[in-house]
This record gives structure tokens, C-alpha cells and sequence, in this order.
């Protein structure tokens, strides 16, 4: 049994299944009933990644952070070295209210960690289940292949989009309880009151969103070409890493423009006043298109491939 390969394209007994479920199921060898839009449901999907303790670790650590976040500022409040250079003044900044120790908290934690998180989340659906080796037997029950990810990758975003939403969310409540509700302030803008600083911070948040959906395309792509999930998480990890690099080079020009990462910090345009909303749309129209052919070649890949796994 360890080494039952599933042929591409059939998903298990899918490709029969899909065909006689609603007018004979004997003659097209699928069972009495069988529909598979109903396999894999996502709330099955979604409270099965929940159990499982890289999604508490990391959601966990996404409510932890804002918190360390605010120890070391306890800690460190006393210390004049805090005062000098751009980063002491963004350290300044972050202790003036809730929505400001937010932004200092995304501001940290954009670049690197959030990448880190998306890029677990959603290298990790296939790539898991052929190292257990249950991934045969998801498509033997039969699930669709087309299903199976599509469904694995919506709870991969779903989570990914909790995530984000567990770091802002804590970073505000725990910034406004010991800071005060205060208007939200930056060094790109002029001071905004806490309401318009809110819809500004709600926007980043979005942005973000968007631009991290170009680390899943890239995950979930690796994530289907490997059976190692390390493999596909550090992969699409060092590939975001490259892409920041190479946009360092000047040398390169206008191809900087091409890079997935470019645009990776236009949120700080909507800070800015007024707000600065170009390289925003460049953003978003750079990252849908990087993701949507990811994800294109991802499901192409997965529907072709031999599963042993």
C-alpha cells in the first residue's frame, strides 16, 4: 500500500465520480449519491488545520507579540538611546496612543515575520499531507485534486487573514488600554484624528493583505512541488527575501518595477497627507497578477502530478 501511486487527473475514483454522480452511478462506477462538491467541506478543513499546533503556535504568537512588544517598552522607557536616530523616533511615536503602537507593530512586523507566517500557512497544505503520507487518501475518498487545494488554500488565506487581523486587533487593544485613545500620528503625515487614523490603519491593513498574497501563490506553488513542507515555506520565504534584495539594486532600473516586492511598502502612502494612492494600485494590480499565476500553475502542476505520497 505504501507505494499506491494515483494517477494524475483521476483524484482516486474523482474523475468517474464527477461524471455519474447526479444520472448513474453504477455505470459510471461512482457510488449512489455522490457529489463532489460536497468532499473536503471548508469547515471540516478549517477545524482540522485548527487543531493542529503549527496554527495554535502561530496564531498564538501573533497575540504574544504586540504584548512583548509593549514589555520592552516598559522596560526600555527609561533609556535615552531610545531618542536617537529614525527608529527612536518611531519608538516615540508608538507610545503616543493605541493607533500608533498599532502601526509600530505592523511596521515591524511587515517586512519578515508577516511573510514568514503566510508563507507557513500556505506552503504547508499539500506539502504536509504527502510527507505523512496521507495525501493519497485524501484523494482516494475521492476528493477532486482541483477541489482538494482549492479548499486547502482557502483555509490557508483564511488563517493567514486571521492572523493579520489577531496582531492589529491585539496591538490596538493593548496600545489603547495603556496608552490612551489617542489620533494617530507618523512621520509621513500630519496628525490624523483617531477615527480617520482607524479607516487609514483598516486600509494598510488590506493593502497588506494584498501584497502578502503573492508569498501564498508562491508557497502553495512550492507547496505542491515538494513533499517537504520546510522545503516549501523556506522557499517562498528566501524567493520573497531575493525579490527585496534585487529591488535594493538601482543598477536594475526600470525591472525593479517587475519585482513582486516593489511595491511591498506603498501602504506607507496611505498614511500620507493628502493620501498617496499610485503605487497602491501598481501594488495591487503587481501582487493579484504575481498570485493569480501562482496559483495557476500550482493547480496546473497539482491536477498533472503522480501522487505516491
Amino acid at each position: 500500500m505504501a507505494g499506491t501511486t494515483v494517477e494524475p487527473g483521476t483524484g482516486g475514483s474523482s474523475g468517474a465520480a464527477s461524471g455519474g454522480a447526479a444520472s448513474g452511478g453504477a455505470a459510471s462506477g461512482a457510488a449512489a449519491g455522490y457529489r463532489p462538491s460536497a468532499t473536503l467541506p471548508f469547515v471540516a478543513e478549517f477545524r482540522r488545520q485548527a487543531s493542529r499546533r503549527r496554527t495554535q503556535l502561530a496564531l498564538g504568537f501573533m497575540v504574544l507579540l504586540p504584548l512583548i512588544i509593549l514589555i520592552a517598552f516598559q522596560f526600555g522607557s527609561g533609556d535615552d538611546d531610545n531618542g536617537r536616530g529614525e527608529f527612536g523616533s518611531l519608538i516615540e511615536l508608538a507610545t503616543t496612543g493605541g493607533l500608533n503602537f498599532t502601526l509600530f507593530t505592523i511596521f515591524v512586523s511587515a517586512s519578515f515575520l508577516l511573510v514568514v507566517v503566510v508563507a507557513l500557512f500556505c506552503g504547508d497544505t499539500v506539502a504536509s499531507e504527502a510527507s505523512w503520507g496521507s495525501l493519497r487518501y485524501l484523494l482516494a475518498v475521492p476528493v477532486p485534486r482541483a477541489r482538494l487545494l482549492a479548499v486547502k488554500l482557502l483555509v490557508a488565506l483564511a488563517y493567514s487573514a486571521l492572523a493579520l487581523l489577531l496582531l492589529a486587533g491585539t496591538a490596538l487593544l493593548l496600545g489603547t488600554l495603556r496608552y490612551g485613545w489617542a489620533p494617530l500620528r507618523s512621520t509621513v503625515a500630519a496628525q490624523l484624528d483617531p477615527g480617520e487614523g482607524l479607516l487609514r490603519l483598516l486600509a494598510v491593513l488590506g493593502y497588506l493583505a494584498v501584497v502578502l498574497l503573492v508569498v501564498a501563490g508562491l508557497a502553495v506553488l512550492l507547496s505542491v512541488s515538494t513533499d517537504a513542507a520546510l522545503g516549501a515555506v523556506g522557499g517562498a520565504v528566501l524567493l520573497w527575501i531575493l525579490s527585496s534584495i534585487l529591488d535594493q539594486i538601482t543598477a536594475l532600473g526600470v525591472l525593479r518595477s517587475f519585482l513582486p516586492t516593489h511595491y511591498s511598502t506603498a501602504w506607507l502612502g496611505l498614511l500620507s497627507t493628502p493620501i498617496q494612492t499610485d503605487d497602491v494600485v501598481r501594488g495591487t494590480i503587481s501582487a493579484v497578477s504575481y498570485a493569480t499565476l501562482f496559483w495557476g500553475l500550482a493547480f496546473w502542476r497539482f491536477t498533472r502530478k503522480d501522487v505516491v505520497s
